[in-house]
């Protein structure tokens, strides 16, 4: 059978004071009204029965992410105890789906992207699935055409063209996955136009991404068959909580992808943004005259141009004279001030409120 596994685990520190550590990005609702994560839950909708949808995040957001996901069996929010990056996440997935389904197919998916028109991500869907159903040992990712040459993301390089009956897009082989570029590096690859951006999306077996981290990361072995074991069981959370901190911190495309051999790519021609900072926020919503970014109730502005203003309050007015190029980001216990090239250094900003014991803020 299939089923979707979303990933919603990231905090979002760049887009504090929204996105706190017990309220993550994808709760913001930042998208006409709409959470990050009930965007995800729209396209995933049509193509999954509700009970087939699982969410992994922190332990600290279960409730969160529970009341932004109505209509989800309550048990399909698994809480993570600690941080474990993807490949820990995606291990557990694997491992819970595995035991009540031995054949079972994973789409795995993030909580805080953006992506549109959200038909050309369902079709490639389909055809991963129509791929993977019918070569269980090979594993797809998800390729997004670039736009610009960015420094940000991970690339992967495309090879040759397999042949798929019954898929309407083409199926790469992946011929390497390749870390941030610089931008020199990124511009050549945008020139030739077999790189594309990686975009933290897959479909595979669960027997199948098992069996390679079981390759690639010997020290997940024992952890994920312990908790398989035990699910279920009235130890349940006692065995989560010892052996899931045991598995190994690492990304599932550092651990496994970029060593694995059987991975292929489908190519997202489509609108795709990864809703991670406020800049992003330009991409996403319509500017006005003055190329001003508002997600606001009540906002007056007077001579401003090229700033943002947030705030998730609908009946709290926010106005401002003169801004040019600043990030005005409102909660109901802080608000963030700060020229839009400096947004960089948040991080900073927050180490520095931890150091002022004003945890309450973070």
């Amino acid at each position: 059978m299939n089923y979707a596994v979303i990933m919603a685990g990231g905090t979002g520190k760049r887009l504090w004071p929204l996105s706190r550590e017990k309220r993550p990005k994808q709760v913001l609702k930042l998208l006409h009204g709409l959470t990050l994560l009930q965007d995800c839950f729209e396209r995933l909708s049509p193509m999954f029965d509700k009970r087939n949808i699982l969410i992994l995040t922190n332990a600290g957001y279960v409730d969160l992410i529970r009341e932004s996901s109505s209509g989800l069996p309550f048990d399909n929010v698994i809480a993570e105890p600690v941080v474990r990056d993807t490949a820990g996440a995606i291990g557990l997935a694997a491992a819970i789906l595995s035991k009540y389904d031995p054949d079972a197919t994973m789409v795995v998916v993030t909580a805080d992207q953006l992506i549109e028109p959200k038909e050309v991500f369902q079709k490639a869907v389909k055809d991963a699935l129509t791929f993977v159903n019918n070569n269980p040992d090979d594993m797809i990712t998800f390729g997004i055409q670039p736009t610009f040459p960015s420094t940000q993301l991970g690339y992967i390089k495309l090879a040759s063209v397999r042949k798929c009956p019954h898929c309407e897009n083409k199926i790469y082989r992946v011929e390497t996955f390749i870390e941030k570029p610089d931008d020199g590096t990124a511009k050549k690859y945008l020139a030739t136009g077999k790189y594309l951006w990686n975009s933290g999306m897959f479909v595979w077996k669960a027997r199948t991404i098992l069996a390679n981290i079981e390759k690639f990361l010997p020290g997940a072995v024992e952890p994920l068959r312990t908790i398989q074991r035990g699910w279920d069981s009235p130890n349940q959370k006692q065995i989560l909580e010892e052996w899931f901190p045991k598995l190994p911190k690492i990304s599932i495309d550092f651990g496994v992808m970029e060593k694995a051999k059987n991975v292929y790519a489908i190519k997202l021609d489509c609108r795709w943004l990864d809703i991670g900072s406020y800049a992003a926020l330009a991409d996403i919503i319509s500017s006005d005259k003055d190329n001003n970014v508002v997600v606001a109730g009540q906002s007056r502005l007077l001579d401003c141009k090229n700033s943002i203003v947030v705030t998730e309050d609908k009946n709290h007015l926010i106005a401002a004279i003169g801004l040019d190029n600043i990030i005005i980001a409102h909660s109901p216990d802080a608000t963030l001030i700060c020229h839009a090239d400096q947004a960089n250094r948040l991080k900073e900003l927050l180490d520095l409120i931890k150091q002022h014991n004003s945890e309450k803020f973070l």
